[in-house]
Parts: structure tokens; sequence; C-alpha cells
């Protein structure tokens, strides 16, 4: 259950990151190349056009709130399901709240900073803390606090900063980024305001051979803000691990507060 809790903080950071996320910063010019295939005129435009579209649907908020429905499953198989409800004050604090749905209550309490994290288990009446560097070791990537924060939104994360392979088709357009540690082939919808679909990681270091697959459904216009509320992430290195993601409800930009108090009687392990 811990270990879900965990995942469930991290929305399953199973998956592949570099230390920071770094905003696309391409220059494409006409000299530049795709694929081995000079960018014509037509083809720089519809791909700045892109870029450009990628970046206006870039989430910036305040404080965000959630609670999503978690399903989880691994080579042990299905998990229990957990909802998380989630608390965001933008560049400082994360709070999640993990309820077992197989008991009804409240089973772990979590507060990440951009340097630390606290876990309250109110099954074993324990409190922990750990630096933010324990999120790499759970998840088995490099992570920082942006990261988290981008995936929970659902903002592009790990595009790396030069764009080696871009096409477009009738319905999609992909285009293929790497980055200090993953390649990113990133799929968008050329129909419906260039939203993200899907975005699939492989490794650089095929020592590692980490691969992560993240696909973006359900999109909601809630005020000018598209949000995917069902998301699936699928990571694969020696074992493999399904989670979904079913937003129940978020909003933006409300008042939020982070109780997070710790009982006198909360063994510190």
């Amino acid at each position: 259950m811990k270990k879900i809790a965990v995942f469930a903080i991290i929305i399953f950071l199973a998956l592949m990151s570099c230390r920071s996320t770094k905003k696309l910063q391409t220059a494409i010019n006409k000299k530049d190349t795709i694929a081995n295939i000079t960018v014509d005129e037509d083809s720089l435009k519809t791909l700045e056009n892109v870029m450009d579209n990628i970046h206006k649907h870039y989430i910036d908020f305040k404080t965000f709130s959630a609670k999503i429905r978690i399903q989880y499953e691994d080579s042990k198989g299905k998990q229990p399901d957990v909802n998380a409800f989630i608390r965001i004050q933008k560049d400082s604090l994360i709070w999640v709240s993990i309820n077992a749905t197989f008991l009804s209550i409240e089973a772990f309490r979590i507060l990440i900073s951009k340097d630390s994290i606290w876990i309250l288990n109110k099954l074993q009446k324990q409190v922990e803390y750990h630096s933010l560097s324990y999120l790499e070791q759970v998840a088995k990537i490099p992570l920082d606090f942006k990261t988290l924060q981008d995936l929970i939104i659902g903002n592009p994360i790990y595009m790396g900063n030069k764009i080696v392979a871009y096409k477009k088709t009738e319905n999609r357009i992909l285009i293929s980024t790497v980055g200090e540690h993953f390649k990113n082939l990133l799929t968008l919808s050329a129909s419906n305001n260039y939203l993200i679909e899907r975005s699939k990681l492989d490794d650089i270091n095929l020592a590692f051979n980490r691969t992560g697959d993240l696909t973006y459904y359900e999109y909601e216009n809630k005020g000018g803000v598209f949000f995917s509320t069902f998301r699936e992430i699928t990571v694969a290195e020696k074992t493999k691990v399904d989670i979904t993601l079913n937003f129940k409800q978020y909003d933006f930009n409300n008042d939020l507060t982070f109780p997070f108090n710790i009982p006198k009687n909360y063994k510190r392990k």
C-alpha cells in the first residue's frame, strides 16, 4: 500500500525524466534538417505554428486542486484502486491525501516542497521525512519539483531542446526531440488545437533501457484551459507498470490550504 501511495503522489512517476524539464528553445531556420531532410518553407511555417501552439497550451496557474481515481498494475497484478486528492501551490508545495477505496479512509498524507517530502502513514501511525531525492529513488529516475508539477498538471514533459524528426499526416503531427537523457516522440492532434495525444519516451543510454508511454484523452476546455481528464501511463525497465489516472474533478486558482499536522503519538521512521 505504501508503495502505491508514494507512486500516487508523483502520479506514479515510474516515468523517465531528465534532471530538469527544459523548455523547448529550438531556433529553426531553412538550413536546419529534420530526419535528414532539409526543411522547406511550408514545413518550416507548419512546424513553427505547431511549436507556438504547444507553448500556447502550456498551463500557467497559481493553484490547482483535483480528485483522481488511480488504477495501478505491475508484475504482481492489479492493485487496489486509490483516490488521490491533490493541491498545488505553483513552484512551492504539492499536498496529497491518499484514500484507500477498499478501506474508505485516509491512509496517507504527503507534503512535498522544492527540497523535501513528508509522509504521514495514518495506517501505522508513522511519519517519514526525506529529501526530494527520495522520489528519484522510488521512481528510479532523476526528478525535480517542476517535472513533477508539470506531470500532474498535464503540461509537456521531457521535451528535449533539439528537434530530430518531424512528420505531418492528415490527422496527426509527430515531433521527435532529444534531451539530455531521453528521446521523446510527441504525437499531436492536427484537427484538435494541436493537443498532445501521446508522449513516447526512450532512454538514450541503452544500459538503462527505460521506456515510458503517456497517452492523454478526454480533454476539457474550462475557461480557455485545455485539460486532459483521463491519462494512461505505461513504464517498462526490468518490469512493466501500467497506471490509469481518471480526474474526477479539478479546479485552478482557488484559495487553498495545505493542512499537515503531525500527531504527537506518531513515531518517526
